[in-house]
């Protein structure tokens, strides 16, 4: 168990992965509160308290309960147990594990410490050796470079940029969306050696 009693998920030479509880509300909003966190996926408007409690959190353990062991993962600080962020490691497809796409979303003060690629390996790897995946995938705009370092320290590589039709407009969106993929072969080729 973590430090929030929540069950640890995996764990990193510097981080830990636990499943979320209902008691992790404050921590998202707070996440999802942060303008600069967001600047790539809503423009910087933050998520509601009531969209975080009514649907998100309750999405995520929903998860847990039909696929136990992909989902999204609390990150926290394996010394000292602060709140990192989130990593997403979840299927593509209802019902099907052989593709999975990942994910991450850290508060500012964790950018640029290497806790995005430490947690981004360590589940492509378990991935890969423990899990049965065949496919991780993973998705950003094309002109979030942070996103796509990790992706690419993570051992995925660039597949192809693509246009979906938004509701609203960010700002780089006309650039589009990439994709990053990694495939359990390809993996255990060469990329396996990206341990965490």
């Amino acid at each position: 168990m973590g430090d929030s009693g929540a069950a640890v998920f995996l764990t990193t030479g510097r981080v830990v992965l636990r499943r979320f509880t209902m008691g992790d509300v404050d921590r998202l909003v707070e996440l999802d509160g942060d303008p600069e966190v967001m600047r790539f996926l809503t423009g910087g408007k933050p998520s509601s308290r009531e969209w975080v409690e009514g649907e998100l959190l309750p999405r995520y353990l929903e998860h847990y309960r039909r696929y136990g062991d992909l989902g999204w993962w609390a990150a926290e600080e394996r010394a000292g147990g602060a709140f990192l962020g989130w990593f997403e490691f979840r299927p593509t497809r209802e019902g099907e594990r052989g593709e999975v796409e990942l994910g991450y979303r850290l508060r500012r003060g964790a950018w640029g410490r290497g806790y995005a690629t430490e947690g981004a390996r360590a589940l492509v790897r378990a991935g890969f050796t423990e899990l049965g995946v065949e496919r991780v995938v993973a998705y950003t705009m094309a002109v979030n470079a942070g996103s796509r370092r990790v992706m690419e320290k993570s051992g995925l590589s660039y597949v192809r940029t693509f246009h979906e039709d938004y509701p609203e407009m960010i700002p780089g969106s006309e650039h589009g969306e990439v994709e990053y993929a990694l495939t359990a072969g390809d993996w255990r080729a060469g990329s396996g050696i990206l341990v965490p």
